[in-house]
C-alpha cells in the first residue's frame, strides 16, 4: 500500500523547476499489484477488460473524461493504463465516462488537443484525465478558461497562465521512470543478456522516455561490473517521434536483431507493435515491455518496466470525488517511484530463470533505501558523445541518430 508521507520535491531531469510544495501528503490508498493488463489472457480477462470503452449516459454527460496527447487509446501502453484506471474508478463509483482523441491522431497538433478538451468541457466533464507531456499548451489554454473544471496532467507538471498565475485546477504526476529503467536494465544483464537495445518514443525530447532510457543504461552497467562481462546497447529515438508503429521501425528492429542483438525495451505506446513483429521474425529476438505488464502480448516479452499509472489515476479521482482537491492536488506536483510501489518491475508475471524475484526485491529494497543512488539528468539533445562522457566502464552504447 502506498503510505501518506511528504512528496518529493526534486526535480525531474529533462525538465521543468517544480513547484516549492508546501506540506502535501498524498492519500494514495493504492497497491501496486502488478497484474496481467493486456487482453488475450489465456486463462481470463481482467478487471479492466471487462469495462466497456463506450458507456452510454442516461443524460448525456460525461462528467469523467480522458484526453490522449498522441498515439492510440489501445496502445498496451501508456495511453491505456491511464483511460483504465479512469474507467475502473468510474465504473467502481457509479460515474459517466468517456475518451476523447484528439483529431489527426498520432499528428495531433496543440489545437487538435484544444478541440479535444473543449469537446470534453462542452460534455460535461467536471475533471479530465490528459496523459502525456505534449498536453501542456493545451492544458494552459482550457484550463484558463474553464477554472471549475479539474485536470489531471499525467507525465507533467504544474502549470501557469499567461500572466504567470498558477493554474490551481490542475494537477500534475510523474514518475521516477529512471527506477523502472534501472530494473530493466539491471535484470536483463543478470538474466544473462550482453546485447541490448533500446528503442524510445518522443523523438528524444520525451522527459519520461528519456528517464527510463538513462535508468536502463544504469542498471546494465551495475549488473555489467556485478557479474566482470562486457555489454553493448543500440540506443536510438528514430521513428518514434509520434510513438506509433510503423514498417520503419520494425525494419530498423529487425537489423538489429539480425545483427545479435538479444533484447529490445520497446520505450514508446504503440511502438511495442512494431518491436514485437520484428521478434517475432527471429528465431530468440526478446523485449522488455514498458509502463504497464506487457507480457500477456507475448512469450517474448522477459518483462516490463512499469510504474503506477491505473492506481495513481484512481486515488486522484478519489481524492478529487472526496473534496480534497484544494488541499491536495490544486497546482501542485506529485512524483512517485519505488518509495511508494509506483514503480518497479512486475513480479505475479515473472520468466526470468536466472535472476531471481527474491534477487530482484534486494535490488529494489536498496533503490528504495538510497542504498542505490540513480542519476536523472538527462541531457537536452543526444548524441554520442553523450553517451561516451557517461564514464561507463562495462557498457558500450552506440547512439543511432
Amino acid at each position: 500500500m502506498y503510505t501518506r508521507r511528504f512528496l518529493s520535491r526534486k526535480k525531474h531531469s529533462g525538465g521543468r523547476k517544480m513547484k516549492k510544495t508546501s506540506k502535501l501528503l498524498l492519500a494514495i490508498a493504492m497497491c501496486m499489484c502488478l497484474v496481467l493488463v493486456l487482453a488475450g489472457c489465456p486463462t481470463n480477462k481482467n478487471e479492466y477488460d471487462i469495462i466497456p470503452d463506450v458507456m452510454t449516459s442516461a443524460d448525456g454527460k460525461y462528467e469523467i473524461a480522458v484526453v490522449t496527447d498522441v498515439g492510440d487509446l489501445k496502445d498496451k501502453g501508456f495511453n491505456q493504463g491511464t483511460w483504465e484506471g479512469a474507467k475502473k474508478y468510474a465504473s467502481d463509483n457509479g460515474k459517466s465516462y468517456k475518451y476523447y482523441r484528439p483529431a489527426n491522431g498520432s499528428n495531433a497538433t496543440d489545437q487538435d488537443r484544444i478541440d479535444a478538451m473543449n469537446q470534453a468541457v462542452s460534455n460535461g466533464a467536471k475533471v479530465i484525465v490528459t496523459p502525456g507531456y505534449l498536453q501542456a499548451t493545451a492544458l494552459i489554454d482550457v484550463a484558463s478558461r474553464n477554472p471549475d473544471v479539474k485536470f489531471v496532467f499525467i507525465d507533467g507538471w504544474p502549470l501557469s497562465d499567461a500572466d504567470g498565475n498558477p493554474l490551481t485546477n490542475v494537477v500534475g504526476v510523474s514518475y521516477k521512470e529512471e527506477e523502472s529503467g534501472f530494473f530493466a536494465g539491471y535484470a536483463a544483464v543478470m538474466e544473462g543478456y550482453t546485447k541490448l537495445g533500446f528503442t524510445g518514443g518522443g523523438g528524444g525530447g520525451n522527459p519520461a522516455c528519456n528517464r527510463f532510457g538513462y535508468g536502463y543504461i544504469q542498471g546494465a552497467e551495475a549488473a555489467a561490473k556485478e557479474k566482470n562481462v562486457n555489454v553493448t546497447v543500440k540506443y536510438s529515438y528514430m521513428y518514434g517521434s509520434s510513438f506509433s508503429a510503423s514498417t520503419e521501425l520494425q525494419t530498423q528492429i529487425s537489423g538489429w536483431y539480425n545483427t545479435g542483438t538479444e533484447v529490445v525495451f520497446a520505450c514508446g505506446g504503440s511502438m511495442f507493435n512494431s518491436v514485437l513483429a520484428a521478434a517475432n521474425d527471429t528465431r530468440n529476438g526478446k523485449i522488455i515491455g514498458v509502463d504497464v505488464d506487457q507480457s500477456s502480448a507475448s512469450k517474448r516479452v522477459i518483462t516490463s518496466a512499469v510504474k503506477g499509472l491505473r492506481e495513481s489515476v484512481q486515488d486522484v479521482l478519489g481524492q478529487y470525488y472526496g473534496g480534497k482537491w484544494d488541499e491536495e492536488l490544486g497546482g501542485q506536483q506529485y512524483i512517485l517511484g519505488a518509495d511508494k510501489n509506483a514503480t518497479g518491475l512486475p513480479t505475479d508475471t515473472w520468466s526470468m530463470t536466472n535472476f531471481t524475484v527474491d534477487e530482484y526485491k534486494a535490488l529494489f529494497n536498496k533503490v528504495v533505501s538510497g542504498t542505490i543512488e540513480i542519476d536523472t539528468e538527462c541531457p537536452s539533445v543526444y548524441n554520442q558523445a553523450w553517451f561516451d562522457g557517461l564514464g561507463l566502464t562495462k557498457v558500450t552504447v552506440e547512439y543511432i541518430a
